[in-house]
């Protein structure tokens, strides 16, 4: 199992004292955003994770990076150099199959072949009238969204082609994850995507969700689940664990027990989300990378 980050690298906790509104509560300082991307690639962590909110509607409270991401995976690629960058996820109803089939094979050549490709539905019905989208009918706009974009990187020789999507993607292909169920069955998932990101259950009650996955995958494919944990890292080393929304509240040792629970479960791969974090966030992605990063391969 591997060790990721999620976007934004933000204390959002022990930031709020110092908001002026609740509005900005859901804003994330991007102050140091490039520093703390460039710490988490020098330390070893394996995935950059960013998401795609659109609209910031502040009743959710939540506007991911901020950053459109594949203008900021562009600039994550230029100042990271092997740290793997995916987008968890982009909602494909609310953009061009073709622009994101484009966009994303730009980013995989500027970064040397580290991108993943996280795709949704989308969840939130407020967001689809301002795009002219149906809410409604994303699932089926998902599938056909997914197709075009597996169409657009296949490389073709056929003289009868009249029109390309350049540049090729640097991986053959890129990987495409489905973050969510996105209105599918898990039968389409595992038989159409490469892997499956699902939202952060403890290792007990993620196993069944993992057995049911890989009874999904067609035999020999192997292909990872993936989840995300949102950690506020205490001070004490041997904290045990206190559940939070998505996560918990813990030291490191307990870190690597909880994800060693996830590791035994058959989870693939963990992305750690530190918004909840009291402490400085450099200070917890060194003290995960010394001591947490060693237990996993």
């Amino acid at each position: 199992m591997s060790i990721g980050v999620e976007f934004p690298l933000d204390n959002d906790f022990a930031r709020q004292g110092r908001a002026k509104s609740s509005t900005q509560f859901g804003i994330p300082d991007l102050t140091h955003h490039r520093r703390r991307a460039e710490l988490a690639d020098q330390l070893g962590f394996r995935a950059l994770w960013l998401r795609d909110v659109p609209l910031w509607v502040p009743a959710f409270g939540d506007a991911g990076q901020v950053f459109d991401p594949f203008p900021y995976l562009g600039y994550l690629a230029g100042v990271t150099d092997s740290i793997l960058l995916g987008t968890a996820a982009v909602v494909l109803p609310l953009r061009h199959p073709l622009h994101v089939a484009k966009m994303a094979a730009s980013i995989d050549q500027l970064s040397g072949g580290r991108l993943i490709l996280g795709v949704a539905s989308g969840d939130r019905p407020i967001e689809y009238p301002a795009f002219d989208a149906d809410f409604e009918s994303r699932g089926e706009r998902f599938r056909s969204s997914v197709d075009t974009i597996r169409t657009a990187w296949r490389d073709s020789s056929d003289p009868e082609d009249t029109v390309k999507v350049l540049p090729p993607p640097a991986q053959n292909p890129i990987p495409l994850v489905a973050v969510g169920r996105a209105q599918q069955t898990t039968d389409w998932i595992a038989s159409t995507m490469d892997g499956y990101m699902t939202y952060h259950r403890p290792g007990g009650l993620m196993k069944p969700v993992v057995n049911r996955w890989n009874h999904a995958v067609p035999d020999g494919q192997g292909k990872p689940l993936l989840t995300t944990m949102l950690v506020d890292l205490a001070e004490d080393p041997g904290a045990p664990p206190e559940p939070i929304r998505f996560g918990a509240r813990l030291g490191r040792n307990s870190l690597v027990r909880y994800l060693g629970e996830l590791e035994e479960s058959g989870v693939g791969h963990v992305a750690l989300n530190f918004r909840p974090s009291t402490r400085p966030i450099e200070d917890a992605l060194e003290e995960v990378a010394k001591h947490v990063l060693p237990a996993f391969s």
